[in-house]
């Protein structure tokens, strides 16, 4: 797999993840007066559920590939 797919596929899943993580109240875990923090906890959350979902689809992709092959 070519490494632009690769990366086109980590920064689709980073927007979608983010897309989702919107819909959680993130206040009510969070302290007060620590918005910094808040929102890099954010953006850290975003990577990994990005970095996750991306692995999971190009194991998908890899996997759909070798059994083709075997056929």
């Amino acid at each position: 797999m070519t490494y632009f797919i690769r990366l086109l596929i980590y920064f689709v899943t980073f927007a979608i993840s983010l897309y989702a993580l919107s819909a959680l109240d993130f206040n009510r875990f969070l302290k007060k007066n620590h918005v910094m923090a808040a929102q890099v906890l954010y953006i850290v959350l975003a990577m990994a559920l990005a970095f996750l979902m991306g692995q999971f689809i190009m194991a998908i992709m890899y996997g759909f590939r070798d059994v083709q092959s075997l056929v």
